[in-house]
C-alpha cells in the first residue's frame, strides 16, 4: 500500500509540474520516494514464492526515474505525475515479457505481457504465435486469466488493419498475428493504493498473466528465428 500523503504528493506535483515547486517540496519526495520503494519490496516479497523467475530482482531492477524524458516530446512537464512498479527478468538491451502496476489519479491500471517489442523480438512471438496458437488460446481460456483479464488488449493502434508480411489472412490465430504489443490490462479505482490488502489483492490477480508471460518468453529466449 501507499500512504495518502504520498497520493497526495502525486497531486500536488500535478498541479504544480516545475522544477521551483519540486525544489521546494523535496523533503516531500524524498518521503515519497521512500513510500514508493517500499511499495515495490511489498510486491517482490508477494511475487517472487509464486514466480520463481523474478526471485534476483532487486527493488532498484522495478523502479522508474521520477524525471520524465522531454527531449522529444511536446509536454516538457518535467516530472510524472504518476508511478510503476515492472517486474521482468529483462536486463538492459534485453526485452522481456513481465508484471506492471500503474499508480495514477483516474487511470490506474494493473497489465502484464510485452509492450511494443522491437522489430526482431516481434517478429519473434508472432512466429511463436503461428506455431504454437493452441498454447496461446489455452492461456487466454484459463478461468483466471479469463476472469481477471478476458482477452490481450486489442485497439486501433495495437492492432494492424492487414495480416503482417509473411501471414495468410486465414490463419486460425490472424487475430493474434495483427497485434503489435502482446498485453493484458485490468483497471482498478486508486483508492484502492492506500488499502491494507493492495498488493496481496493485485499480486493474485497478476499471477493470471504468468502464463502469458512464459509464452512470450519462450519466443523470446529461442535462438531460432
Amino acid at each position: 500500500m501507499l500512504t495518502k500523503e504520498s497520493l497526495q504528493f502525486l497531486d500536488d506535483l500535478k498541479a504544480n509540474n516545475n522544477r521551483d515547486w519540486f525544489l521546494e517540496n523535496k523533503k516531500r519526495y524524498e518521503i515519497f520516494k521512500k513510500d514508493y520503494h517500499q511499495l515495490v519490496a511489498d510486491f517482490l516479497d508477494a511475487m517472487k514464492p509464486m514466480d520463481p523467475s523474478l526471485e534476483l530482482l532487486e527493488v532498484k531492477n522495478c523502479t522508474f526515474r521520477i524525471n520524465r524524458d522531454i527531449r522529444f516530446s511536446k509536454d516538457k512537464s518535467p516530472y510524472k505525475a504518476h508511478l510503476g512498479v515492472w517486474l521482468s527478468t529483462g536486463v538492459k538491451g534485453q526485452n522481456r515479457s513481465g508484471y506492471y502496476v500503474h499508480i495514477e489519479k483516474g487511470a490506474s491500471f494493473i497489465a502484464g505481457g510485452l509492450y511494443s517489442p522491437e522489430a526482431e523480438d516481434l517478429k519473434k512471438v508472432r512466429k511463436e504465435i503461428a506455431f504454437f496458437h493452441d498454447d496461446l488460446e489455452a492461456i487466454i481460456a484459463d478461468k483466471n486469466f479469463s476472469k481477471e483479464f478476458g482477452n490481450l488488449d486489442v485497439t486501433e493502434t495495437n492492432s494492424l488493419k492487414n495480416p503482417p508480411r509473411g501471414y495468410e489472412k486465414e490463419h486460425p490465430a490472424i487475430d493474434f498475428l495483427k497485434l503489435k504489443s502482446f498485453t493484458a490490462t485490468q483497471k482498478y479505482d486508486i483508492k484502492e493504493v492506500t488499502q491494507k490488502d493492495f498488493v496481496a489483492k493485485m499480486s493474485q490477480k497478476l499471477i493470471a498473466l504468468k502464463p502469458l508471460n512464459e509464452f512470450i518468453n519462450r519466443a523470446l529466449t529461442t535462438d531460432e528465428f
